[in-house]
């Protein structure tokens, strides 16, 4: 099974860099892809709003990682109380962002 995953793995690279055109170009090979050098030094300061939508983003995304085995499966008395605690949790943390202002811009 290894070398089967191996030669096909191997195949699939070798086939896409024989049929891909290359077509190097300067904005491709510099160092930004935006396209425009930086106007600034990259350790500037971020205003907080942009921490603020990160844990929201990572609020919602654990909540559904974790609760994704829990759909379908019988869980029984205790793990529908988990999944009530941990969607407590999670609501708090919602509540702390909206009451900090992360989801007004602006």
């Amino acid at each position: 099974m290894a070398a089967v995953s191996f030669t096909l793995g191997a195949a699939l690279l070798g086939g896409s860099a024989l049929v891909a055109p290359s077509v190097p170009a300067l904005e491709k090979v510099l160092a930004y892809e935006c396209g425009f050098e930086p106007f600034e030094d990259a350790r500037s300061r971020f205003d907080v709003r942009f921490y603020l939508v990160a844990l929201l983003f990572i609020i919602f995304d654990l909540e559904v990682a974790f609760l994704f085995p829990l759909v379908g499966t019988p869980t029984g008395v205790a793990g529908t109380w988990f999944a009530v605690g941990f969607l407590g949790v999670l609501t708090g943390g919602f509540v702390y962002e909206w009451s900090r202002g992360a989801l007004q811009w602006s």
